[in-house]
C-alpha cells in the first residue's frame, strides 16, 4: 500500500466482538505509546489517529463505507453538505482560479459560488444544463479546476448529461464534481459514468432520519494528476505539511488526503463522532428506504398529473418528464424521493396548499424517511433575484415535496386532499 493511503484506507478494525457494532469514540484525543509513534501518525506513515479534527475512528468507519458504496479510493467526512463542497473547490482552487457549474443547483450551492467564492477572488461560470459543447469549452482556460453539478438538481428536476460532460473534461483535464446527495449511490453511482469526485450532503438520505447534519467526499479510484498541469498542488511538495508530494505518496488517494492534511487542519469543518455514527445506522437501511421513496414517489407524480390544479409536475420517473431518457439511462432501481410541481395560483395558492396538509410537514429538509414540503423561492432560494429564481429552474409556483416511507395510500390522500 502506498505512504500516505494507509491512514485513509485502513481505519478502525474490530479486534473483538460482533464486526457488525460501530463503536462511538466521542473523543477529541488519542494515547500514544511513544512519541515516534505520534510522529509517525503525522508523517501519514502509521494509519492511527492524531486528532478528531483530522480523524477518528467512528468518522473513519462511515467515510470507507460511503467510498465502497460509490466505488470510490477513498472518502473524508465535513460538517455539512455545504462544507463537503467548499472544502473540494478549496482544495485545487485559490484566488484567480475558476469553476464552471450547471446553475439549477440548491440555492445554498448557487450563492456560495455566486457570491461567496468571488469574494476569495474564485470565479465561477454558470451554464444552462442543455448549454452546446461548444458554449462551455468556450468558458474553459487554463485556471478552470472543476465542472460541477448534481445527479439530480434540487429543486429543478434536471439529471446531468454525462455523455455530454466527461469527454470535455477528459479534453481539458478538468475534474468533473457530482453531488450525488439525491439518488445515492443505491440508485446511481456517478464513477461508472465518468465522475472524478463525489459530494453527499448525508444530511440527506444518507442519514435519513433529520437527526445528523453532515456531508461526504469521495474521491474515484481513477483519479491521477501526474502530469496534468492544471493541479501541481497534488505533484509538488507541500511546504505547509512537510514536503509531502500527494500523488506520489498517496496515488488514487490524494484527492481526500490533501484535504485532510490541509482544509481539515485549516478550516476544522468536520463530522462529529456522534454525527458520524447516526449517519452509519442510517446507511444500514438506505437500500431498503430508497427503494420506498421511489415507490412512493413514482405513485405521488402519477396522482399529481391528473389533478386540476396542477399546471405541471417533475419527476424522472414520470415517462413523459424532461428528464426520463436521461435517468433511465443512469439510474437503476428507481428515481428516489423528490418531487416539484406547479401549483395553479402562484405563491398564494402554494401557502394556502401547504397550511392544508396534515401528514407532509413544512420543515427546511429534504430526504427525511417522513414526508416534506417546501417552497423554494420563498426559503432555500429566498436569497436570489427573480432573474436568478428563473435561471436556477425555481419558478414562484413550484411547491418541492420530499416523499416519505410512510404508505403510499396516504400519501398520495394527504396531498389530494390539501389540493382540494
Amino acid at each position: 500500500m502506498e505512504l500516505g493511503t494507509k491512514c485513509v484506507q485502513e481505519g478502525y478494525q474490530p479486534k473483538s466482538g460482533d464486526p457488525r457494532v460501530l463503536p462511538l469514540f466521542q473523543s477529541t484525543t488519542f494515547v500514544y505509546d511513544t512519541p515516534e509513534q505520534l510522529a509517525d501518525i503525522f508523517n501519514l506513515t502509521d494509519p492511527g489517529y492524531m486528532y478528531s479534527r483530522l480523524g477518528n475512528p467512528t468518522c473513519d468507519a462511515l467515510e470507507r463505507k460511503v467510498a465502497a458504496l460509490e466505488g470510490g479510493a477513498a472518502a473524508i467526512s465535513a460538517s455539512s453538505g455545504m462544507s463537503a463542497i467548499l472544502m473540494a473547490v478549496a482544495n485545487v482552487c485559490s484566488a484567480g482560479d475558476n469553476i464552471i457549474s450547471i446553475s439549477k443547483i440548491y440555492g445554498g450551492t448557487f450563492n456560495l459560488f455566486n457570491v461567496s467564492l468571488r469574494k476569495l477572488g474564485i470565479d465561477c461560470r454558470f451554464i444552462d444544463s442543455d448549454a452546446s459543447i461548444n458554449e462551455i469549452e468556450s468558458l474553459i482556460d487554463d485556471r478552470t479546476k472543476l465542472i460541477f453539478g448534481e445527479s439530480v438538481s434540487n429543486p429543478a428536476m434536471e439529471v446531468l448529461d454525462y455523455a455530454k460532460l466527461v469527454p470535455i473534461c477528459r479534453k481539458y483535464g478538468v475534474l468533473l464534481v457530482v453531488d450525488n446527495t439525491l439518488t445515492t449511490p443505491i440508485l446511481h453511482r456517478p464513477f461508472e459514468h465518468g465522475a472524478d469526485v463525489i459530494i453527499h450532503s448525508s444530511t440527506k438520505y444518507l442519514d435519513g432520519h433529520a437527526s445528523s447534519i453532515g456531508g461526504l467526499i469521495v474521491c474515484g479510484k481513477h483519479l491521477d494528476f501526474t502530469g496534468n498541469p492544471r493541479y501541481p498542488m497534488f505533484t509538488t511538495p507541500d511546504e505547509s505539511y512537510h514536503g509531502m508530494v500527494y500523488q506520489s505518496a498517496c496515488g488514487n488517494a490524494a484527492f481526500v488526503v490533501k484535504i485532510r492534511a490541509q482544509c481539515l487542519r485549516d478550516m476544522g469543518c468536520c463530522m462529529s463522532p456522534f454525527n458520524a455514527y447516526l449517519t452509519n445506522m442510517g446507511c444500514e437501511t438506505l437500500h431498503l428506504r430508497m427503494k420506498r421513496h421511489s415507490d412512493n414517489g413514482l405513485a405521488l407524480a402519477l396522482a399529481l398529473k391528473n389533478n386540476d390544479k396542477v399546471e405541471w409536475v417533475r419527476y424522472p420517473g414520470l415517462v413523459d418528464d424532461p428528464a426520463h431518457e436521461l435517468a433511465d439511462k443512469y439510474f437503476e432501481g428507481g428515481y428516489s424521493g423528490m418531487i416539484t410541481f406547479g401549483i395553479k395560483g402562484g405563491r398564494a395558492a402554494a401557502n394556502k396548499f401547504m397550511k392544508s396538509l396534515k401528514l407532509f410537514k413544512i420543515v427546511t429538509h429534504i430526504a427525511d424517511a417522513r414526508s416534506c414540503v417546501l417552497h423554494p423561492a420563498t426559503t432555500t432560494h429566498r436569497q436570489l433575484s427573480d432573474e436568478q429564481l428563473i435561471a436556477a429552474g425555481v419558478p414562484d409556483n413550484l411547491i418541492r415535496l420530499s416523499v416519505g416511507i410512510e404508505d403510499a395510500d396516504d400519501i398520495v390522500a394527504d396531498v389530494i386532499n390539501a389540493l382540494k
